[in-house]
């Protein structure tokens, strides 16, 4: 290689390796860049949400916040990204009701989930784990669908509300074991776990950073992950696959969005950053560590997950003939 090539190669190679800085240059000169939440503080997707902005701070080299607008099953932060404008001044954070509204609430909902957003990566997924309380004579998946038919109606299971992963990966157990089961919506997550662990509730999804300590303090028991592997951190408990059930598949997904039309060259930034950070070092060691699936995925591969998402809840939904609360 000529020294006159070499010079040209190292230049090139110098602008790459700086343009996703040089694409939010002008962005990070205006202000802090907003990450919307659809949930108030404290949720899971909130909690993601600013463990990536703090990595991407560092990465990018901007100031982002993560701003909570919660509400109306998440409708009224997902709008706000939907309606802000694609200039990288503000991205969305969502998780798995971002791909169930569609199914669920139809024509209305206030933004079309295909056509007002571009999706950037998926930044990680939680299996949920099938949990009952030690009351429940179960300690198999199959021992549970048995007495659920010997029992129709009589065992019930919370969730945070209509529409919910936790409330459709139990209808998906209903429909792929042919059971009748009990589903009793709240309005919050806290409330089910404390009730489930108190016995009111036979049984319930969760993830599994959420119930561990109490799966390994015996207070429930777990039968079976939504997962297509084992989690690491419950591997002595079966995947849904392995005992018969693959359809009860449930897996919450969580990721980064942005207004329709950001330019591409910002999706494409923010996508590199956000895969070079979950895929290696301390934020992929942090997500394996509170249980979740670390993925940082490229912005087409998330758009493709976030259709078959939708085709799949849609299906839920419709052979459930579930109608979201009014």
């Amino acid at each position: 290689m000529s020294r006159t090539t070499r010079r040209h190669f190292l230049a090139a190679s110098a602008a790459l390796a700086g343009a996703p800085h040089l694409a939010f240059a002008a962005t990070c000169a205006t202000g802090p860049v907003r990450i919307i939440v659809p949930y108030p503080p404290g949720a899971a997707t909130d909690a993601l949400a600013r463990m990536l902005g703090q990595a991407l701070e560092t990465e990018l080299g901007c100031t982002y916040i993560v701003d909570n607008k919660g509400g109306a099953a998440t409708q009224i932060g997902t709008k706000a990204i939907a309606t802000a404008r694609p200039d990288g001044q503000t991205l969305g954070f969502i998780d798995t009701s971002f791909v169930i509204n569609p199914g669920l609430f139809g024509a209305a909902l206030p933004y079309d989930t295909l056509k007002d957003f571009v999706p950037i990566s998926l930044m990680a997924t939680a299996p949920l784990v099938l949990i009952a309380h030690t009351s429940v004579q179960a300690r198999t998946v199959q021992e549970f669908v048995d007495l659920a038919k010997a029992q129709p109606g009589k065992l019930s299971y919370g969730s945070a509300g209509v529409g919910s992963a936790p409330h459709l990966a139990g209808e998906q157990l209903r429909q792929a074991a042919g059971i009748d089961i009990a589903h009793v919506p709240y309005r919050g997550g806290a409330t089910v776990l404390n009730d489930l662990i108190a016995g009111h509730v036979q049984f319930g999804f969760t993830t599994v950073p959420t119930m561990l300590e109490h799966i390994r303090a015996g207070t429930v028991r777990a039968l079976a992950v939504t997962s297509a592997a084992r989690s690491p951190q419950l591997n002595n408990v079966p995947t849904m696959r392995e005992v018969g059930l693959a359809k009860v598949d449930t897996t919450p997904l969580f990721g980064l969005i942005a207004p329709a039309q950001l330019p591409a060259d910002m999706v494409g930034a923010l996508a590199a950053a956000a895969m070079k950070l979950v895929k290696s070092g301390s934020v992929r060691q942090r997500l394996e560590e509170t249980g979740f699936v670390p993925v940082g995925s490229s912005a087409p591969e998330f758009a493709a997950r976030i259709r078959a998402e939708i085709a799949k809840w849609t299906e839920v939904v419709k052979a459930g003939n579930i109608k979201p609360n009014t």
